[in-house]
């Protein structure tokens, strides 16, 4: 299938990954490139404005990694970080964590 996007993924973004277990990171990686061929709010869901977020279950744990648009290059989605999912809601504290990431980058790069 054809890739809509490409991610870019944040060295914190990667230790968080390598930190699961090895099933649960296939799975991760699975479901990124999938959301990269389809369009599917289960896969890649827009959280606010800004930030949006990579979905993964696997054995009840809820996998998210948090990420922008790059509004200066076509079809690139920077993961920031990510975390394991505990209550029904996104954490605040993750979406400003993922949006301070997008500030600094978007500065870096002007």
């Amino acid at each position: 299938m054809r890739k809509n996007f490409d991610v870019l993924v944040s060295d914190e973004a990667k230790a968080f990954i390598k930190s699961l277990d090895l099933k649960v990171q296939k799975k991760v990686a699975y479901n990124i490139q999938k959301a990269r061929e389809v369009n599917d709010p289960k896969l890649l869901r827009k959280l606010t404005e800004d930030i949006w977020e990579f979905r993964t279950s696997y054995d009840k744990q809820q996998v998210r990694l948090l990420g922008f648009w790059d509004p200066r290059k076509k079809a690139i989605i920077i993961c920031t970080h990510g975390f394991i999912k505990k209550t029904q809601k996104t954490p605040k504290s993750e979406i400003r964590k993922a949006v301070n990431y997008r500030i600094k980058y978007l500065n870096r790069k002007q």
